[in-house]
């Protein structure tokens, strides 16, 4: 992210701004509206929401006066509203890509369905798309940025997100030559597989979140999906089907990541993994083959080795993701993107025992969880992704607690536009 804000500063000397489109005024969405109302050559131009009230909001809250907020409902009364200056609200997602000033994208839904009709209408109306969405990015991420690469926009994922600031580690490694071992992340809590939207509930209306999202947070789903998507960027692996999951805190990290035969809990190098008790941190764990960077690095207080820690201790959510859409604009660079087709599959286990004909609810819900797997031996099993799951998909067969759903177990959404991509994805790559 070098150099992004003297290039902002130049593009507010010229009175001009990056243009973006925000869809989904929740948490997310409330907070970056707001830190983007504070940057220079930048604004939050469009904001859209179901919940218009909402969209109102956030704009509000970042100090918007309300005259300056225009509702509209069709493409015509944005563009206009826009050229004067106005800032748009909209529950009209299609808005969001079409808008003639509109630069980029940005979906903070966390929806696989409407992150893949936000993503298609962005490329298609040639606009970059930014996904605060990593859960249809780790489904149909691939094919995704194959269109984009098509159109000449960028596909990416977001900075603050735990993938991109992972991410950044990972360049800034790998860029210096060292051998990076490990790339991975923090988790605040355990693991609760059998957590629902009700046993949440009182929770997540304390913390003001989403009962769903919280499940997903707290059942691990979410954390599965930013393995996945750490590995799909990297070509890293889970050394084991969910990942470890140890315990123990930053200090303790060089040495847990090494082999079993060196002490600790892997494998194999070259993987992704979380790890309790030093949330909200990123992590990678590397090393080096040459004894005077071993020396400058003991030198350094970065330990004795041979591995070596370099932890970030925060990632900033949704606060950082208007800098990947100036990336995308200035100098046409994703964050993260998958390297080619999937190296790593969120597949989907049943939550509670289940019955022939029930239908299932998808990620956050009452049926189902994510795990990591490693993509061929999903593929092996017959895996069904969890970004395929919605309520519309059925179960064919009875599913005990625990296990994985397969295709042959499911009749799926064939209507929806992420199974469709899924389709074209599998056949393509």
């Amino acid at each position: 992210m070098l150099g992004i804000n003297t290039k902002l500063q130049e593009l507010e000397r010229q009175g001009k701004a990056i243009n973006l489109s925000i869809v989904g005024a929740g948490q997310m969405g409330m907070g970056m509206v707001s830190q983007i109302m504070l940057m220079k050559g930048v604004k939050p131009s469009i904001v859209v929401d179901i919940d218009l009230d909402k969209a109102f909001k956030a704009y509000t809250n970042a100090g918007v006066k309300e005259d300056d907020i225009v509702r509209v409902s069709n493409i015509s009364e944005a563009n206009k509203n826009m050229e004067n200056g106005k800032f748009i609200i909209t529950d009209n997602a299609e808005i969001a890509s079409k808008a003639n000033l509109i630069d980029a994208v940005i979906d903070a839904t966390g929806v696989p369905e409407v992150g893949a009709k936000l993503a298609i209408d962005a490329i298609n109306n040639k606009k970059h798309i930014v996904m605060l969405n990593v859960e249809t990015d780790v489904c149909i991420g691939p094919i995704l940025k194959k269109l984009a690469d098509n159109a000449g926009v960028v596909y990416t994922g977001s900075a603050g997100d735990e993938p991109g600031a992972v991410k950044e580690l990972y360049d800034f490694a790998d860029a210096l030559g060292f051998d990076v071992r490990v790339v991975g992340k923090g988790k605040n809590n355990k693991v609760d597989l059998d957590c629902n939207p009700d046993t949440v509930f009182d929770e997540a209306k304390r913390r003001g979140v989403s009962p769903h999202m919280l499940t997903s947070f707290k059942d691990g789903t979410k954390t599965m999906v930013e393995l996945a998507c750490m590995s799909n960027a990297t070509g890293f692996v889970p050394d084991v089907r969910g990942g470890h999951g140890a315990s123990g805190q930053v200090s303790d990290l060089p040495k847990l990541f090494t082999l079993k035969e060196e002490g600790g809990i892997l494998n194999k190098y070259g993987v992704v993994d979380y790890i309790n008790g030093v949330a909200p941190g990123v992590f990678v764990i590397v090393s080096s083959k040459l004894k005077e960077v071993r020396a400058e690095m003991e030198y350094l207080s970065m330990g004795s080795g041979p591995n070596y820690v370099l932890y970030r201790p925060y990632h900033l959510a949704s606060l950082e993701t208007p800098l990947s859409a100036v990336k995308a604009v200035l100098d046409h660079q994703p964050t993260i993107v998958p390297l080619n087709g999937l190296v790593s599959e969120v597949i989907t286990i049943a939550k509670k025992d289940l019955r022939k004909g029930e239908n299932l609810d998808g990620i956050g819900g009452y049926t189902v969880y994510g795990t990591v797997e490693v993509a061929n031996v999903a593929k092996e099993i017959n895996a069904v992704p969890i970004g395929l799951i919605n309520k519309k998909a059925m179960l064919k067969k009875d599913v005990k607690k625990g296990e994985v759903i397969t295709y042959d177990m499911v009749d799926l959404d064939k209507s929806s536009l992420v199974y469709q991509l899924r389709q074209l994805q599998d056949r393509f790559f």
